[in-house]
Order: C-alpha cells, then structure tokens, then sequence
C-alpha cells in the first residue's frame, strides 16, 4: 500500500495519485531483499532495515567497472607478448675516479669528525576524538533538549504503560496531537536518525511527511514537527 503524503490514505501498490484527494503519490520500488513495497528515495527498508543507498551505490560501482573493462578492451583481443631483444647490450661500466698521492695521504691521516648524537623528542600519538552530540530546539518555546548520551534508541512521546519515554513532551502546548509512542531516534556512530513508529497524527521532517518504517538522517537545522499542523516542532542542532 502506498501511503498519500497528504491525507494519510492508502492506496493500493502502482497508484500515481491518490484515490481520496488525487495528490501525486511517491515513486515507490521493491527492497532487493524482502521485496517490501519502500519509496525510491527511502535510505532504509521498513520491513528489514536493509541500507538502501548501499545496495544502490554496489550497483553503480559494478556497472561504472564493467563498463571500464569493455572500454579497455573493446574487441576482445588479448594483450601482445613483449618481444625479448636478440642481443643483449653489454653493461656500462664507469670507471673509478683517480685521487692524486697528496690529497689521499691527507685523506688518511686526517681526524674523523666527531659523532654527535642527536636525540630527538618523542612525538605524541595520543589523540583525543570528539564525540558529535545532539538536542531540540522546542520552537514555540525556545526549550533546549539534550538527547541522552549512552542510549542506542531515544524514544519520544508521552507517559505511558508500554514504552515510556526518553524525551516527554506532554508539557509543551498542544501535546494533545502527539502520540504516546510517537518517534525514535536511533544514535548510530556520529550520525542520527529519527523514524516514525506508528503515531497517529504522523512525523514531519522539513514539511514533508515522514513514512512509517522509513528513517531519516538528521542534519543541523532540520525541522521536526510532531503531527499535523506544525503545533510541536523542534531544530535539530549539533554540538
């Protein structure tokens, strides 16, 4: 089913508009691995979480080499054999220079040099890596929320008896269009990424809905809404 981007109505898979309100649905394709129905510009599959962008990327690297190989070698000849030379040319020899007598005496009898040792100052390996950390900016009131440090999976929505959340926004204004369990976001290496897990009034992210199952990466100054209407929304910011 392909979900409208403008009134939640499913549609039936290969549909170009929807049936409801005829706003031009999303290209949609087949995940290579489960066969999932995903949108063409989804990162993630939402059935198996298969990374998109990755299999699309092998796929343009085994053609873009392919295509190397038979511009290379068009007709299919093999490489010629290098011809040995019949004879081969005697080496060049160069002959020692001549010292005359006085200056090989002087040579001789002359002082080394002395030595001097030279210590060089150890060179420190030791590097410090900086940890790339997120919050929210609550718009409407100018909040700043810091994303827990050390947890894999922020979740965000309200109190409730089966997932309670990381991040509660049952205190700002107009909460009531929030879901209990509303979204995620998932900290992986120095990136993040926010996925819609079933609210009811959707996730937003810059005014353009967010599919269930699909994530997102976030980047600074990406605008998260939180159901229709743009009432709870917060800026993604780094630090």
């Amino acid at each position: 089913m392909i979900v409208c981007p403008n009134c939640n109505h499913q549609n039936p898979d290969g549909a170009v508009q929807c049936e409801a309100c005829y706003t031009p649905l999303p290209v949609t394709t087949q995940c290579p691995t489960c066969g999932a129905t995903v949108q063409a510009d989804a990162s993630f599959c939402g059935q198996c979480g298969l990374n998109l962008k990755t299999v699309e990327a092998e796929s343009q690297v085994a053609t873009a080499v392919s295509s190397s190989v038979v511009a290379s070698d068009p007709g299919g000849f093999p490489d010629l054999l290098a011809i040995e030379p019949l004879v081969s040319p005697d080496p060049l020899v160069v002959p020692p220079p001549q010292i005359p007598v006085e200056e090989s005496v002087v040579k001789s009898t002359s002082i080394p040099p002395q030595e001097t040792a030279v210590q060089s100052a150890p060179v420190s390996a030791n590097t410090q890596l900086q940890h790339q950390s997120g919050r929210l900016l609550h718009l409407q009131t100018n909040v700043v929320i810091e994303l827990p440090q050390g947890l894999p999976v922020v979740h965000i929505g309200k109190p409730n008896d089966r997932i309670p959340p990381d991040i509660d926004v049952s205190g700002f204004p107009n909460s009531e269009i929030v879901s209990r369990i509303h979204a995620d976001i998932r900290a992986d290496s120095d990136a993040y990424y926010i996925e819609d897990v079933g609210s009811s009034n959707g996730t937003y992210i810059n005014n353009v809905p967010l599919l269930l199952g699909n994530r997102h990466r976030l980047r600074p100054g990406d605008r998260i809404a939180l159901g229709k209407g743009d009432k709870v929304s917060f800026l993604f910011q780094t630090l």
